[in-house]
């Protein structure tokens, strides 16, 4: 599977942090996530493990019990089940993958 750059296809599932799958198979899927200033990602889990890589911005990421201040070129990995939260300190792009996929990511056919 091959996929063009497009700024079409964005979510928006909580303001301020919109989201597009921008590839998937049948075992990862890979989201861009773009972050605005001053927005939040609430503490949440799920049983997906998920990977991720700050491309631009700054922001805190906790896991569990730790917070790390994740700058460009920054990664990270959440394990499956374990509560995860982002405040978003400048505007930002993060790319993550995600195992198993996420069927509540795949786009609408």
């Amino acid at each position: 599977m091959f996929n063009k750059k497009s700024d079409s296809g964005f979510m928006n599932p909580i303001p301020g942090i919109t989201m597009k799958t921008i590839s998937w198979g049948d075992r990862t899927l890979m989201t861009e996530f773009r972050l605005s200033r001053g927005s939040v990602l609430p503490m949440h889990s799920h049983p997906h493990e998920q990977t991720g890589y700050l491309v631009s911005g700054h922001i805190t990421l906790t896991i569990g019990a730790e917070a790390f201040d994740t700058r460009p070129g920054d990664s990270w990995c959440v394990p499956s089940g374990i509560e995860h939260r982002a405040d978003i300190h400048e505007d930002s792009v993060a790319v993550e993958v995600f195992s198993p996929v996420r069927e509540d990511y795949l786009p609408e056919k």
